[in-house]
């Protein structure tokens, strides 16, 4: 059963940064197909922040990038967002999800497994 569990948001002013973990179980990171760190904000719809392969290509959404990295420590079996440069808009709650499936797509429906999610909230 795959496992997987969010920590590292909280409330930041605008400028500051974070780092968001994601403990894998049930599933080894460096050879999961396909991962991401997403984001909700309220009203507004899921949306992908950055998705990883196993090859370790990333893709990131226009708005972070620059601003936010995505890693792997595999000992750890953990994936990582470290987030710097953060603004108000950045503000929501991070989820981490793990994809099964051959290929390597954004779209929230296409994954999994999810974690409970962690809130990061942005102040002006």
């Amino acid at each position: 059963q795959v496992q997987l569990v969010e920590s590292g948001g909280g409330s930041v002013q605008a400028g500051g940064s974070l780092r968001l973990s994601c403990a894998a179980s049930g599933l080894t990171i460096n050879n999961s197909n396909c991962m991401g760190w997403f984001r909700q904000a309220p009203g507004k719809e899921r949306e992908a922040v950055v998705i990883i392969d196993k090859f370790d290509t990333t893709s990131y959404t226009v708005s972070v990038q620059g601003r936010f990295t995505v890693s792997k420590d595999g000992a750890k079996n953990t994936l990582y967002l470290e987030m710097n440069n953060l603004k108000p808009e950045d503000t929501a709650m991070y989820y981490c999800a793990a994809r099964s499936g051959t290929w390597c797509y954004t779209d929230p429906p296409s994954f999994d497994n999810w974690g409970q999610g962690t809130q990061v909230t942005v102040s002006s």
